[in-house]
Order: structure tokens, then sequence, then C-alpha cells
């Protein structure tokens, strides 16, 4: 087991009956990097994975090729 895992096991345990808007995550993710700022590169790598479905990730590799160069 991952050390993250207890956080989204935790997650699950406490909301996982909810329903969210992206809206409302995307605020979330926010107020979470404006208090832990060093977060910031994981939290937009994480965005970004979520707004990309499994057919995008063909140009998602692309475009990380591109920004490493």
């Amino acid at each position: 087991m991952y050390f993250t895992d207890r956080g989204l096991e935790e997650l699950e345990e406490r909301r996982g009956d909810e329903r969210v808007s992206m809206v409302w995550l995307a605020d979330r993710m926010r107020a979470f990097v404006d208090e832990n700022p060093e977060f910031e590169d994981s939290v937009e790598r994480l965005a970004t994975f979520l707004a990309r479905d499994e057919g995008d990730e063909e140009s998602s590799a692309d475009e990380e090729a591109e920004v490493e160069q």
C-alpha cells in the first residue's frame, strides 16, 4: 500500500457517497495550493490528468515531451 492510499481511503470513507462538481473540485484544489504552494506542480499534474480522458493520453505524452526539451 502506498502512503497516499491512506488519504484516498479516508476520502472514500468520509465522502464516498457524495457527488461533487468539477467546479467544486477545482476550487478545493486551488484552496489546497494556496495553503500548500510547494504542491502546486503535483496538483497541476493531477488536474491535467483528470481533465483528459484515456483517448487524450497520446497527445498528453507529446506535450510533456515538448516541455522537457
